[in-house]
């Protein structure tokens, strides 16, 4: 079962999907749309065209737990995504996940716009992985 996974962002939506036996992760990219309508699309096309399963959207949750608003603007996403794909939407916990994707790509010496171009498609790898890794 091929598995996308999603970092949902403002400006910028990082992007990975598994391999088609869904055990790891494989390619990873970023989506450049702030239009949460227009996103929906460009994913849509995305599942279609890799014969995607399932998607796993990053859950911004606040640190003790909780959801703020950056977790219910990610809810509603879920349900549009949900709308537009017919595929079950997993929230997914993304905490911390952004974080480490900056400390993997400083590790690796990206900085600067380099770093901005690939950061929320590490950070959406980390979301895949965990799913992965917690099935």
């Amino acid at each position: 079962m091929r598995i996308l996974a999603v970092d949902y962002g403002d400006q910028r939506t990082g992007i990975a999907v598994s391999d088609p036996t869904g055990f790891i992760a494989g390619d990873a990219f970023v989506i450049a749309e702030w239009n949460g309508e227009r996103l929906a699309e460009k994913i849509a096309a995305e599942c279609e065209s890799r014969g995607v399963e399932k998607i796993v959207l990053g859950d911004p949750v606040n640190m003790d737990g909780s959801e703020g608003p950056r977790s219910a603007k990610a809810r509603a996403f879920g349900a549009l995504l949900r709308e537009r794909t017919g595929l079950e939407v997993v929230m997914w916990d993304e905490r911390r996940t952004t974080v480490e994707a900056h400390d993997i790509l400083s590790a690796n010496l990206r900085h600067g716009k380099k770093r901005r171009q690939t950061v929320d498609a590490v950070a959406a790898t980390l979301i895949l992985e965990s799913y992965l890794g917690r099935r």
